[in-house]
């Protein structure tokens, strides 16, 4: 039967800006969104016989209807009225509840494998559709490299792709409900707000020092609060040399921007070294259009 291998890249927030709650508990935001080079990868094999299976690698991810990818399975699935089933095999590389996006970049690649498995031919914007109904995540995850992202995360803009840089990635051994950091960020309340027009705007120069000066995350005011590591990993990101360091999403992964590769392999084992994370990464941006 024929098979599709997807890579599924990881996102960190270059910024994140928290601008209000709405009246029906979703938040508006306004994020510049990025993704890396750590890739969970995504076997899809048609099947004859109907019925979505699932096989992960990692202990601790689900392979019952709850995950992502048999949602975004079933979905693609019944609008396309394919009457196939799908054998799914995930390896997980991404860290899990990290605030890097890994369920929903899982379930954007598994729309995009069934597209080209089936040979649908939907477009990015009809496959966007389909995800919002996943994930506000999703749709970004569809599109990958650099985007401001405003709404609940469904309104996109393709950015020019952010400046090279090396990147040193950290997940200290917590759990951040995306939740709880939303819930006590109490958003109609900040008086200040990442400055998030900034960083798009040193982006479009390619002026790296520039954009990670701005940097910023607003969850952060509720996060390192609860979780002092955050802080403690950031701090030893910068002393050993990064532009600047932040925390992605709601947590609890830190990483920091560096325009030298030895400032950066200096992090990275500071951070090793430090016992406060063993999931480590040393990397850089993915950018579809520009990196093989």
């Amino acid at each position: 039967m024929k098979t599709i291998t997807i890579h599924a890249p990881a996102k960190i927030n270059l910024g994140l800006d928290v601008l209000r709650k709405r009246t029906d508990g979703y938040h508006d935001v306004k994020m510049i969104m990025q993704t890396v080079g750590i890739f969970d990868d995504i076997t899809i094999t048609k099947t004859e016989e109907p019925g979505i299976r699932l096989q992960a690698d990692h202990p601790d991810i689900p392979t019952d209807d709850s995950n992502l990818i048999c949602k975004a399975a079933k979905l693609f699935l019944n609008t396309y009225s394919i009457k196939n089933g799908v054998q799914i095999n995930l390896v997980k590389r991404i860290p899990v509840a990290a605030g890097m996006a890994g369920g929903s970049t899982d379930a954007a690649s598994t729309l995009l494998g069934l597209n080209q498995l089936f040979d649908i031919n939907a477009s990015i914007a009809e496959l966007q559709i389909l995800g919002v109904k996943i994930g506000a995540d999703v749709p970004y995850c569809i599109l990958q490299g650099t985007a401001l992202s405003e709404g609940i995360g469904e309104k996109l803009t393709i950015l020019k792709s952010a400046p090279e840089c090396y990147l040193v990635i950290a997940k200290p051994p917590i759990f951040v409900s995306t939740k709880y950091a939303y819930d006590n960020l109490h958003a109609n309340e900040l008086a200040f707000h990442p400055d998030i027009d900034s960083i798009r705007d040193a982006i479009e120069k390619g002026n790296l020092a520039g954009m990670a000066d701005k940097l910023e995350n607003v969850l952060e005011t509720v996060t390192t609060k609860e979780y002092p590591v955050i802080d403690r990993m950031k701090n030893i990101l910068k002393e050993q040399g990064a532009l600047n360091a932040i925390m992605s999403g709601s947590g609890p992964t830190v990483f920091g921007i560096f325009d030298d590769r030895e400032k950066a392999e200096a992090g990275f084992r500071a951070i090793i070294d430090s016992g406060l994370s063993k999931e480590v990464y040393q990397t850089g941006f993915y950018n579809p259009e520009t990196t093989d």
